[in-house]
């Protein structure tokens, strides 16, 4: 069995992808450059598919600091640090990305297409904090019918395969999950900041860093 992962680096996308290959699908992952503020996941990324011996690693170029809308692709936006948990509840963040996962899931899915794959795996998880509308069940069924309507493969009786393992679990349950397929988490990468080391202090380093603390365990990666 064939599957694209969609592959940022961090520890959900991690997850997935040793999921994908814990289920036995021959793993061709997928990343994307669009000037992100922390790009150095890319690196993260490239060397946890090496270390998953992949079959292929596709990185995709553009651009959305061309209209920006978020934090993570305007320098003007400032970029939340030390909130809590319940701070990161209350509303959507300005680390949302416009229509971000639309855009990496048609790009999934041209290229599954293209390779005959049957699934794209994709690290969404309803559950954290954050809330990302582009991170949520009836969001991932709605696209499921855009794979089925808008392909070859879907109107011939083949529909391409949205799998979102994480959808529905807790970090703490994610991070469980990692270490039961052997996640390399000291591999990955999940701050917002874009230096060389983790920051702590933004929303993904704290949501990983509290899950980690919950579960008793020490998260390998160095934060400043």
């Amino acid at each position: 069995m064939k599957a694209v992962i969609l592959l940022s680096g961090g520890l959900d996308s991690s997850t997935i992808l040793y999921k994908a290959k814990a289920d036995g699908c021959e793993c061709h992952a997928i990343s994307f450059d669009y000037q992100q503020r922390h790009r150095r996941e890319l690196q993260s990324a490239l060397t946890v598919g090496q270390k998953a011996a992949i079959a292929k690693h596709q990185v995709v170029n553009f651009d959305l600091r061309q209209w920006g809308g978020s934090a993570l692709t305007d320098d003007a936006i400032d970029l939340p640090q030390e909130r809590s948990l319940d701070e990161m509840s209350q509303n959507i963040p300005v680390t949302y990305v416009p229509a971000r996962n639309t855009i990496f899931l048609s790009f999934a899915l041209g290229y599954a297409e293209a390779i005959a794959a049957e699934r794209v795996y994709i690290g969404v998880n309803a559950l954290d904090y954050s809330g990302y509308p582009d991170c949520r069940p009836d969001y991932i069924q709605a696209m499921q019918e855009v794979f089925r309507l808008g392909t070859k493969q879907g109107r011939e009786g083949q529909p391409i395969n949205i799998v979102a393992p994480l959808i529905n679990l807790k970090k703490t349950e994610i991070i469980q999950l990692g270490n039961q397929l052997g996640v390399p988490w000291e591999l990955t990468w999940s701050c917002y900041a874009g230096g060389d080391v983790a920051c702590g202090v933004c929303d993904s380093c704290r949501l990983r860093l509290a899950a980690f603390a919950e579960l008793g365990l020490v998260d390998p990666v160095a934060y400043a």
